[in-house]
């Protein structure tokens, strides 16, 4: 496996596209998600927390020095399934129906 060096910036829109494109989060939405923290776990590869403005959820992934995500990443909220509809009435309809999924999925 060949190793590409990435900035802090990169890894962060890697993951940031990542995450719209498997969520199918239309392009004029996509400004919602915004990146919470970076931290590298080594030489291969860095985790990556992202989040939607002003509520507590939160997308975790593994993006690897190759410029690859891990496909398997994790969803954490302190929302319960029972209530995955608080907080978004605000939100476009492709965020909102996002979080309600994967709030009732977890």
């Amino acid at each position: 496996m060949a190793t590409v060096n990435q900035s802090t910036d990169a890894v962060k829109q890697v993951a940031i596209d990542f995450l719209v494109n498997d969520l199918e989060i239309p392009a004029d939405d996509q400004e919602w998600f915004s990146v919470l923290s970076v931290r590298c776990t080594g030489e291969t590869w860095s985790v990556v927390e992202i989040g939607v403005e002003g509520l507590p959820d939160k997308w975790v992934l593994q993006v690897y020095d190759t410029g690859e995500c891990d496909p398997s990443y994790t969803f954490a909220s302190p929302v319960q399934a029972t209530e995955a509809d608080t907080g978004l009435e605000d939100l476009p309809e492709s965020i909102a129906q996002a979080l309600t999924t994967e709030r009732c999925n977890r």
